[in-house]
């Protein structure tokens, strides 16, 4: 979700689309999207098909990723949900 100063959406985009267990996401492909969207900041999110909303070692590991990144181009990160079932983390 591409955000502006305010916090309010300009738009969402679909980054990838993963398999059944599995998505290679890369900052660069987030990012991408977020200059070119002239967001301000962005909020990513994903889901678990297990139904189970935690967080994996590489959710946690691409969060880090994906904070430095933004850091870096000035695009602030604001969450990173995983969605699951009805519930979410």
């Amino acid at each position: 979700v591409l955000l502006d100063t305010k916090h309010r959406v300009l738009r969402t985009t679909i980054v990838a689309s993963g398999t059944l267990n599995a998505t290679v996401v890369q900052p660069r492909d987030v990012f991408r999207e977020a200059m070119l969207g002239a967001a301000a900041s962005i909020v990513a999110f994903h889901n678990h098909p297990s139904g189970d909303p935690s967080p994996s070692p590489e959710d946690v590991a691409l969060t880090r990723r994906l904070r430095a990144a933004g850091t870096l181009m000035g695009v602030e990160l604001v969450d990173h949900i995983v969605l699951g079932d009805a519930r979410y983390c």
